[in-house]
């Protein structure tokens, strides 16, 4: 099988154009996000100490949260830059990529998939990927894969009003329809966007059981994205607003409906 090979699109992206360190951190339904991916995988998470993979798991942020609650984690990440900065996240790194891990078989508790699903556009990358998360997970563990919401993009551009521009919209039409963005398409790096139900099916066909997808931030997070644009004022997580959406994403989570509304999606499943 031919050695997998990251879009340098995305590794540039995310070396000289965004961010990832302050993405949960600087805006409201970032803050959202964080909140609402810690409450649902520790809800499903082994006892610590336990043995967490954090594959694509950036500069750690969830690895950092996850070690100071006891877990043992190592993560991988394509993005240089990236595993220098999980150095200093309490957890070890390494350099690698989703779709060919160097971990052993049945090696750890957990494998999270936290990032990879956004940037492999093919199925057949993701399969894989999946199928790797699969086979270095002990039997009986825990794989947490994140994706983003195929609609994510339409109710993220009517926050900030750029749906009238016709660029933009355009993209936003051909991810309703397709699921992708192309590489070199400005705005984003190239990127995958799934449907609950395909995250679902993603995580059977790779032979995992017990699967449940969640809306991450829920239906009402591009309220805090709009009021941020549009009054140029940080909303904190002690905002009334803030904790109303906070309120909406739990009491949303039993309605599979309100799944479409969600920014990101968390699919969990047992080997």
């Amino acid at each position: 099988m031919a050695i997998p090979q990251v879009d340098p699109e995305i590794i540039d992206f995310y070396t000289e154009t965004f961010d990832e360190a302050t993405r949960l951190t600087s805006t409201a339904d970032g803050m959202l996000e964080m909140v609402r991916t810690q409450e649902l995988l520790r809800r499903h998470l082994p006892d610590a100490p336990a043995d967490v993979l954090d594959v694509g798991g950036g500069p750690g942020a969830h690895a950092r949260w996850l070690a100071a609650d006891g877990y043992r984690v190592h993560l991988v990440d394509p993005v240089a830059k990236h595993v220098a900065q999980a150095a200093e996240a309490g957890c070890t790194a390494e350099a690698g990529d989703a779709r060919e891990l160097r971990a052993g078989d049945a090696s750890y508790d957990v494998t999270l998939l936290l990032g990879p699903l956004y940037h492999l556009l093919e199925r057949a990358d993701r399969d894989r990927a999946l199928s790797e998360a699969r086979r270095v997970t002990r039997p009986g563990g825990l794989i947490a894969a994140a994706a983003i919401s195929r609609y994510a993009s339409l109710f993220e551009h009517t926050a900030t009003t750029w749906l009238d521009r016709g660029s933009v919209r355009d993209a936003v039409t051909d991810i309703l329809a397709t699921g992708v963005h192309e590489p070199g398409r400005k705005g984003f790096t190239a990127a995958y966007f799934h449907t609950g139900p395909g995250l679902a099916d993603e995580m059977r066909a790779a032979g995992l059981r017990d699967v449940r997808v969640f809306a991450i931030e829920g239906p009402t997070w591009s309220l805090l994205k709009a009021t941020e644009q549009h009054t140029g004022a940080p909303l904190g997580s002690d905002s009334p607003l803030f904790r109303a959406a906070l309120a909406a994403a739990r009491s949303a989570e039993p309605y599979p409906d309100l799944l479409a509304a969600a920014s990101h999606l968390l699919a969990v499943g047992h080997v």
